[in-house]
């Protein structure tokens, strides 16, 4: 999260805590499951911004965010770089 601005983290720290709190596993309009890839198997959309994720299920499911990314055009930029979805 260290290339993203100070709004861009105050957007995907607020968003994942009120989006992904509850019934994260469930499809939504910008909650969904992503096809079988190395990086997650969920995608969270926040505008230009993607949250990837993961869910854990024990007793209590928990979310593990493996990257953000922003995306320009139809290319996702990771860390600054360029990411192949």
């Amino acid at each position: 999260m260290e290339f993203l601005t100070a709004r861009q983290r105050s957007i995907v720290l607020d968003s994942v805590d009120e989006q992904l709190t509850t019934e994260p596993m469930v499809a939504t309009r910008n909650r969904k499951p992503m096809r079988p890839n190395p990086l997650a198997t969920w995608e969270l959309r926040l505008g230009n911004l993607q949250v990837y994720y993961d869910v854990e299920e024990d007793l209590e499911p928990r979310i593990r965010v493996a990257a953000v990314g922003v995306k320009r055009g139809n290319q996702v930029y990771i860390g600054g770089e360029r990411y192949p979805l």
